[in-house]
Parts: C-alpha cells; sequence; structure tokens
C-alpha cells in the first residue's frame, strides 16, 4: 500500500518527477512531499581565497531563488489535483543533499526522483543515486521527456532471478494491482543459473496475487542488456518499467552497475528500482 510519497523537485524550467508524483498520489489517494535542494556554491579549494564574497552570495540567492520556484510551481499542481501535500526547501551542499534525502525516505512508501537535464548540468544524478542505496525504498527515476502522470496500463518487469529484481517486484506490488497488463521479461544472454527461479515460477507467484502476467524471453546477442531492455519496452508501449537497482556506495561515492546507469541515462518510459 503506497500512502506517503517523497519526490527530489527539478530546479529547471520543466519538473516531470514532481508532476507524476502528484498524478502517483493522486492514484493511491496517498500524501506527498516535496523537497527542493537549494544547493550551496561548489568552491574549488585551490580558488577559495579568490572568490568575492559578493559572488559566493549571489550563487547561493540564485539557487535559493529556483528551490522556492520549483516548491511553488509543485503547490500550485498539488493544489489543482486535491492531493494531500507539503513542501520543504533544504539549503546544503550536493552530498549532503544526497544523503539527507536518501534517509529522509525511509519513512516513506516510495521515492521519485527525476531524470537530470543534461544540457543544465544540473545535480540532481548524484542526489538521485543517494536515494537508490540510501533510503532502502523502491524510486522510481522519471525520464526528462516524460509528458503526463502515472499510467500503469502495461507494466514490464526485468526478470534475472537476483535479489535486487525479487526486491524491486515486491516493492511494486501496489503499482501492479493497479496494472491492466504485467509482463514478466527475461533478457537471456547466456545459461540460466542453476539456483535462479524460472520466469514461469514467478508468473504464477504474480497470479496468485490476482495479477495477469505474461512471461516473455528475449535475447540479447551482443550482451547490451539495457538496449534490449528499452528497445522492448518501446515496441511493447510499456508504461513503465520494473527492475533491481545494481550497484554499492563508498566513501559517499554511489557506484551504478553497467545496466543500471545505462538504463538510467537512455530511459524513455519511468522505471521502479530497488536496491
Amino acid at each position: 500500500m503506497i500512502k506517503d510519497i517523497v519526490v527530489n523537485l527539478s530546479l529547471g524550467a520543466r519538473d516531470p518527477a514532481g508532476d507524476y508524483a502528484v498524478s502517483a498520489a493522486e492514484a493511491f489517494d496517498a500524501h506527498v512531499l516535496g523537497v527542493a535542494f537549494a544547493y550551496e556554491p561548489v568552491i574549488p579549494g585551490t580558488v577559495m581565497g579568490g572568490i568575492p564574497p559578493d559572488f559566493i552570495e549571489a550563487q547561493r540567492a540564485e539557487s535559493e531563488k529556483k528551490a522556492g520556484a520549483a516548491v511553488a510551481r509543485f503547490e500550485a499542481n498539488a493544489k489543482r489535483a486535491g492531493v494531500s501535500y507539503e513542501t520543504r526547501v533544504i539549503s546544503t551542499s550536493i552530498s549532503g543533499a544526497a544523503e539527507r534525502l536518501g534517509h529522509m525516505a525511509r519513512r516513506f512508501d516510495l521515492a521519485i526522483v527525476g531524470q537530470p537535464d543534461r544540457e543544465e548540468g544540473l545535480p540532481e544524478e548524484v542526489v538521485d543515486e543517494g536515494v537508490l542505496f540510501e533510503s532502502g525504498r523502491p524510486v522510481i527515476f522519471v525520464p526528462f521527456i516524460q509528458k503526463g502522470g502515472m499510467k500503469l496500463d502495461r507494466v514490464m518487469l526485468c526478470w534475472d532471478g537476483s535479489r535486487a529484481a525479487t526486491r524491486a517486484i515486491a516493492d511494486a506490488l501496489p503499482l501492479l494491482k493497479k496494472a491492466k497488463q504485467v509482463e514478466v521479461v527475461i533478457v537471456a544472454t547466456g545459461k540460466p543459473k542453476s539456483d535462479e527461479v524460472p520466469g514461469a515460477d514467478l508468473g504464477a507467484h504474480l497470479a496468485r496475487h490476482g495479477l495477469k502476467v505474461e512471461v516473455k524471453r528475449i535475447t540479447s546477442p551482443d550482451i547490451d542488456v539495457q538496449s534490449t531492455v528499452l528497445s522492448y519496452a518501446a515496441d511493447s508501449a510499456a508504461d513503465l518499467i520494473v527492475m533491481g537497482g545494481y550497484g554499492h556506495s563508498r566513501l559517499r561515492e554511489f557506484i551504478l552497475g553497467g545496466v543500471t546507469r545505462g538504463i538510467l541515462e537512455s530511459m524513455t518510459v519511468p522505471v521502479l528500482m530497488s536496491h
């Protein structure tokens, strides 16, 4: 059951994640917290004494202005939708934001973050990865090109028999129960592991939850798993991809697995990940 959602609001001109979070709150009759970070200026240590204080203050004021605008936009959207909401502006560093949001998300059922706009060079990428590794909660990554709110007509589950994939599918059950069709997709890149749960067994398990499930095995001959997954999602008109998030954190450095990073960089539909 999803009753509490947190979303990292974008400081750019568009905020697909904020819009998506409001629509998710509508769908689940949930409360949503919109968090906007006013990032502290990043000053290289080699030039610490060479930057005028007025410049640093101007950068800080600009960041606070963007955070305030993000909150105002989110509040207007939430009011129009009639959902329960609250907002918060937090001033911190980029690395501090990743840690803060990751810890905050632990008391929510779902975290929603947006794919960064590469042209804007915004720091959301670091923050979003922090939420995935630190929250212990499912995270929906919303592509920058997303238009419209949450849609769950067709959900694609990426299954490789791993712990992370198992966790993601279990976390996604409240969303799967609203889906019209659920497809378990297995990307074959070699022989299956001896201890791997077959896709048919997973399909039977989900069917016991009252879900309409299909199992599909596709081949990735060049072992480019992320391209295979995204291509199939586009061909099948999937509204949401569910998959495990792979990687680890080390001394505040978040290191994503190759497939996970590839999906997040190139996704064209929202992706729910759990770590």
